[in-house]
């Protein structure tokens, strides 16, 4: 059962004041939940200014939230193997205490919907309810990244639409066909995204309509007659059209090279029927819908986790919660944000919630109380008064890459103890390239920003060049980076399902960014 439903059914109770407790203990009802968000909600909106996209609560079991996890979050989603594999893998580490669940997952959607789990306590659900139907929808609706990548009033429908069409494809084609097409467009996700230029969004009635006038095309133009058509007799003079052509325009009017390999393989593949095509583009437009959540994780955790962390101390200071649940919401606090350090076995990297929230509660100070080092690196916001304004700006207009290059202080560089390491292969000693000085701040947000930016931490693999006229052999490259080659197992998988949606043969070579020096060449016959 959602709020949403039990607000209509009983209608909305009445928003505490302050000095009356929203809930006293772990134990809640939906008159709870209700009354409490509707507190959370006005003070994300009206005190911080916060806009939000309108909320539905659903709150769910253990086993739905597994199930949530291994369909990517979604609430719709089409059939696949692999996410029945999944949630098998999760439920086994969540029943032997190897893993434990999420407590909450928010989809950015129009409506936004938050899932929040009925284990929770009431102090867990007042906490991710600030986080996630507060800080995450915010970001979601005026992050800037987001406004261009993803549609949230058509995402939903966009959803329904592909599940029922995967699902029509499968009584009509097979399941084995289905499955075979969603394997290698799922091994190709990665590269289904136009990450250095963006092409035009279609909307949901723009896609239905396409699909419905591509399968009508077809069955008006299709003319079995056209069999019995005879051949053109090969040329006798040695010579045969493929020598005649242009081979720079060919490449310019297949718009090579590209980047997006899904997209050229629905577009330009030679033995995909209509339907798997669909399929491609189904695939490539749920991977554009995921690339912001990549892109934004250290910004969006901290948006998330800066929100919980006001709105839940707003609601503390005014007595509208108690102190038991006030240190039950710390030590939950804590938890997430923790950094564990280099040589502990739960080291995973830097945690972006622990990076994201110690930002923000810097930009926080920077704005409210700033040192003279403060004023030098950050002349713009340092002593403005406004921090909350200053947050809602960075959150709408940046992504993790350029966010820690505008505001990641020498504080917060203190504070997690950063320091860069050159790790040269060729050299048997590894050099401490950047300390704590004003040089080696700067390189290490740069380099630390670096870390960041989807063009550096992804592998830059093109389509260069194809043979349509010949043995229509597909040409790939990848830019080598750093000496940073493909590892040879996961090349030849990929390459398996890549050249089964081209049907002919896929040679993708390793080459030096810089000194175009070949590293590796892999191929692979269908």
């Amino acid at each position: 059962m959602t709020l949403e439903t039990r607000e209509r059914k009983q209608g909305a109770p009445a928003v505490a004041k302050d000095g009356a407790l929203l809930f006293d203990g772990a134990d809640w009802n939906f008159d709870i939940l209700k009354r409490t968000y509707d507190e959370i909600e006005r003070i994300g909106t009206e005190e911080l200014g916060l806009a939000l996209y309108r909320n539905q609560i659903e709150v769910i079991t253990a086993e739905q939230m597994l199930d949530a996890y291994a369909s990517v979050g979604m609430p719709l989603m089409y059939r696949h193997w692999s996410f029945g594999k999944h949630f098998a893998q999760q439920e086994t580490y969540y029943r032997k205490g190897l893993r434990g669940l999420a407590l909450e997952i928010v989809i950015n959607s129009n409506p936004s919907i938050c899932y929040i789990m009925e284990e929770n306590s009431m102090t867990m659900q007042a906490t991710v309810m600030a986080h996630a139907a507060v800080g995450h929808n915010h970001f979601f609706r005026t992050n800037q990244v987001f406004q261009q990548w993803t549609d949230a009033d058509a995402i939903l429908d966009y959803l329904s639409f592909a599940k029922t069409f995967v699902a029509r494809c499968e009584e009509r084609y097979g399941l084995k066909a289905v499955e075979r097409v969603l394997d290698a467009a799922h091994a190709l996700s990665s590269h289904g995204v136009d990450r250095y230029g963006r092409r035009e969004r279609p909307s949901i009635e723009k896609e239905r309509k396409r699909v419905q006038q591509r399968i009508q095309e077809e069955r008006e133009t299709f003319n079995d007659l056209w069999r019995t058509v005879p051949k053109p007799k090969p040329r006798t003079d040695g010579r045969d059209e493929e020598t005649e052509v242009n081979l720079e325009a060919e490449r310019q009017a297949l718009g090579l090279p590209e980047e997006n390999l899904l997209y050229f393989l629905e577009k330009n593949s030679p033995v995909l029927q209509s339907w798997e095509r669909e399929l491609l583009r189904i695939a490539r437009n749920i991977a554009s819908y995921f690339e912001p959540q990549r892109q934004t994780k250290v910004m969006n955790e901290g948006c998330a986790c800066w929100c919980h962390y006001h709105i839940m101390n707003k609601l503390r200071e005014r007595g509208q919660i108690t102190e038991g649940a006030m240190l039950e919401f710390a030590h939950m606090h804590s938890s997430v944000i923790s950094q564990p350090d280099f040589d502990d076995r739960r080291y995973p990297g830097i945690n972006p919630y622990a990076l994201g929230f110690a930002m923000m509660q810097d930009i926080e100070r920077i704005c409210t109380e700033p040192t003279e080092e403060d004023r030098e690196w950050f002349p713009d916001i340092a002593g403005n008064g406004e921090p909350v304004a200053t947050l809602r700006h960075a959150w709408a207009n940046f992504r993790d890459e350029s966010f820690v290059l505008q505001y990641l202080s020498p504080k917060v560089m203190r504070d997690f103890h950063l320091f860069k390491i050159d790790d040269d292969k060729e050299c048997p000693e590894i050099v401490i390239d950047a300390v704590h000085n004003e040089r080696g701040y700067k390189r290490l947000r740069r380099s630390l920003a670096q870390s960041y930016d989807p063009a550096v931490t992804e592998p830059r693999i093109e389509i260069v060049d194809v043979n349509l006229r010949g043995d229509r052999t597909l040409r790939l490259q990848h830019s080598v980076s750093n000496g940073q080659i493909l590892d040879a197992l996961e090349v030849r998988r990929v390459l398996r399902h890549f050249a089964s949606l081209w049907g002919y043969t896929v040679v993708l070579r390793e080459v030096d960014a810089e000194s175009e020096k070949v590293f590796a060449e892999h191929e692979h016959r269908p």
